[in-house]
């Protein structure tokens, strides 16, 4: 069709980031003025055409890409847990740097990917597909999974759709964050690390302390990916001190 050109691409919301399609409308006309901007930052956005190019499934595969080179928190034969796993380009980094998909030689890693919203099929993963995290329910499926196990990393990319209520989002995906640490502290390895997103406000540094309180190290990083508007940061915590050393407890 005219309308449509083969060298754009469409991109689609799907939870916190967007999932890269072939083609996206040419013709722009009777768009409402927003949309028309949305389509145009995408279309140049150096990081939507690079993961086309890598075959990434969405560009926010940058930012776990930066946050491992930086820490190095996945390595060959690591367990790693990808929480608000869909599309599934944090998955596709994790398989790629532990070797869960076999294709190197030496340890072989083993990746799981959660969401509820659909995630297709990626070599070398297994993917909870349409399951809420949140559900305890979704947690107890993702243990049985992991058969007595201790994940080396736990990510969470987890995000709520925004209301546009910078207060409400924040407090949201803080709930998200703790659910997520909460997991992680009852099955990870010692020493094992924690990758979570954020969007900043009033309780980011509470959270930040409560994270200290059973890490070692804990950094805040806001990748190149990140976009100049966008409030989002990833917080990264190391050396997994285990939860009897502190008799404290997160909210």
């Amino acid at each position: 069709m005219k309308r449509f050109s083969r060298n754009l691409l469409i991109l689609r919301n799907l939870h916190s980031c967007t999932t890269l399609f072939r083609e996206v409308p040419k013709n722009l006309k009777g768009k409402k003025h927003s949309s028309q901007l949305w389509l145009v930052r995408q279309l140049k956005d150096p990081y939507v055409e690079k993961a086309q190019k890598e075959n990434y499934r969405c560009r926010s595969a940058y930012k776990l890409l930066e946050i491992n080179d930086k820490f190095k928190i996945l390595q060959p034969g690591h367990i790693v847990i990808d929480c608000g796993a869909a599309p599934g380009s944090w998955t596709q980094v994790a398989i790629k740097a532990t070797n869960a998909n076999a294709k190197e030689d030496g340890d072989v890693g083993t990746v799981f990917g959660i969401d509820k919203q659909p995630i297709y099929p990626i070599e070398g993963a297994t993917l909870l597909s349409g399951m809420d995290f949140t559900d305890p329910a979704s947690q107890d499926l993702l243990l049985k999974h992991l058969n007595g196990k201790k994940p080396n990393v736990v990510l969470s990319d987890m995000a709520p759709n925004a209301s546009g209520i910078r207060d409400l989002d924040h407090e949201i995906i803080i709930q998200l964050a703790y659910t997520a640490l909460k997991f992680a502290l009852q099955i990870s390895e010692r020493n094992g690390s924690f990758v979570c997103k954020i969007w900043d406000g009033g309780k980011s540094q509470q959270f930040e302390k409560d994270l200290l309180k059973f890490y070692k190290y804990v950094k805040s990083v806001r990748p190149n990916a990140t976009r100049d508007e966008s409030t989002e940061k990833f917080l990264v915590a190391r050396e997994f001190k285990g939860i009897k050393s502190t008799s404290s407890n997160t909210t």
